[in-house]
């Protein structure tokens, strides 16, 4: 007991002299891929109207299909990202994972800023989720291995609020930026990333995994501070490392490795069923067809910014409440947002003729049971308001807090290959909805959809409800220990290895 006592005294003391720094300077860095991916993913809903437009050029206007595609060809590129980075995270390490997704990133801008054809912009758009798939994968389980419990919630959070921040910078400059020097633009963050990150440390984590057990001290003192005594955290990592093998399929079959990967798996499944992607997707044409108050770009601009205020707070609150009350927070949100939009879609009266021709299905969102032009409806707020609580929920919530679930849950021997499995299923979901949601628009109206999206949301209460663990101020150690014996976080070691640690 004695001793155990003095390994606690001694820890404590050592983690009252962390300096975080130079982790949070770590963290900015791999972040700035989130911003380029929250920049990426919302391309298409101030350039979708002027593509769509008759005043755009021809070799480049849309029709029905052509801009569903558009629209959701990004998330099928961040499915093929996934799978490339399910093999890279292990082969190369996930720093260099992030660092190379700028290649497609770039390449993608380029083809979209100097587009002469269509293919040229789908091409473009279908390298950019690639990047963005890549960053999906490698990002949060980079940052989870680089910090401190004490402060992995507020840090595990900052790729979603870079990423909202990215959607945020690509509204705001819509406002005055044409679109192609919005590609332009979006090359800037991806640059800046590989810059900063040349000069940041590996995983200690996965130096250790490596037999690099020096360096891997040396990462640890660098993101923690020169005042920080790192044989202990340097121990547990180790330990945790020793006692791990190979998965093999037998053991994917025992709880401590099917119950996290299936509850990542669900938890992005749900996500990406809730709507957000193809809200964001084709938010401005929604907004255009949903006769709100303010100009749609403006309102997509404020959605924006209550975006970042949401995130902002869970990160905040991330390590304070923990994470299933925002779940269960950002549930009842998004129920509550999702079922007005229902109402509202489902009690205007219904357009009778069938929409004209030459044009798209969000130039007429919504014809079929909620927004025709031969029966205008009133300018409203309620429209943006639902969409701001909406929006406000998910990123309170089952935006920031799926990411970070993910990267603390998954089993540590298989958490490259599993993060790469959770983000292709993830997008995977989002491309067919997002692609299905505008045929659902045009031939039901936003009813169906909003309906279903409200559905989901019941699903995501009682999913949090019953399967997903409280993770917070818990070791990654002590997680993967909860799964392993099914009712404990707590680690028991013999004597011996605390007298070793």
């Amino acid at each position: 007991m004695s001793e155990t006592t003095s390994l606690l005294n001694k820890r404590s003391t050592s983690e009252s002299k962390i300096n975080n720094s130079k982790l949070f300077l770590a963290v900015f860095a791999a972040v700035l891929g989130n911003f380029n991916f929250g920049y990426s993913l919302v391309y298409s809903s101030p350039i979708l109207p002027k593509l769509k437009s008759p005043d755009a050029d021809p070799r480049l206007r849309m029709d029905t299909e052509q801009a569903a595609w558009f629209g959701s060809i990004y998330t099928l590129g961040a499915a093929a990202g996934g799978l490339g980075a399910m093999l890279l995270n292990d082969m190369i390490g996930r720093k260099l994972s992030i660092m190379m997704s700028a290649v497609p990133s770039t390449v993608g801008y380029v083809l979209m800023g100097g587009a002469v054809d269509l293919w040229m912009l789908h091409v473009g758009r279908f390298l950019t989720g690639v990047a963005g798939g890549m960053t999906a994968a490698s990002i949060p389980v980079y940052i989870s291995e680089i910090s401190h419990k004490a402060v992995r919630g507020t840090v595990g959070s900052c790729p979603q609020i870079t990423a909202v921040f990215g959607t945020l910078s690509l509204y705001a400059l819509a406002l005055v930026v044409p679109w192609r020097w919005l590609a332009i633009a979006g090359e800037v963050p991806a640059v800046l990333m590989v810059i900063l990150l040349v000069f940041m440390p590996s995983s200690p984590r996965r130096l250790l995994s490596l037999g690099r057990e020096q360096q891997a001290e040396k990462n640890l003192r660098w993101l923690r501070g020169n005042n920080y005594d790192t044989r202990s955290e340097i121990s547990e990592i180790q330990h945790s490392i020793n006692t791990q093998s190979k998965v093999t399929l037998s053991q994917l079959g025992t709880p401590v490795y099917y119950k996290p990967i299936i509850i990542s798996v669900v938890m992005r499944f749900l996500q990406q069923m809730t709507g957000i992607t193809p809200v964001l997707v084709y938010l401005e044409p929604i907004f255009n067809e949903s006769k709100v108050s303010l100009e749609p770009k403006y309102d997509a601009a404020l959605v924006g910014v209550v975006r970042l205020f949401s995130v902002g707070l869970a990160a905040i609150l991330m390590d304070k409440a923990g994470r299933k009350a925002l779940l269960y927070t950002s549930s009842l949100l998004m129920f509550a947002s999702s079922l007005t939009l229902t109402m509202i879609s489902h009690t205007t009266p219904c357009h009778p003729d069938p929409a004209p021709p030459n044009t798209t299905a969000l130039d007429h969102v919504g014809t079929g049971s909620s927004l025709g032009a031969s029966n205008p409806v009133s300018p409203s707020v309620i429209p943006i308001i639902s969409t701001m609580v909406f929006i406000f929920g998910y990123a309170m919530g089952w935006g920031p807090i799926t990411w970070l679930l993910m990267s603390e849950v998954l089993p540590l021997v298989a958490r490259g290959v599993a993060s790469g499995v959770c983000v292709t299923v993830s997008w995977l979901t989002a491309f067919m909805l997002t692609h299905a949601f505008t045929h659902m628009v045009d031939r039901y109206g936003l009813y169906v959809p909003y309906l279903l999206f409200t559905v989901v949301c019941v699903l995501c209460l009682l999913f949090n409800a019953v399967c997903i663990p409280e993770t917070r101020k818990r070791s990654l150690e002590e997680i993967e220990n909860y799964f392993r014996t099914g009712r404990t976080f707590t680690i028991n070691r013999s004597p011996s290895v605390l007298q070793s640690s």
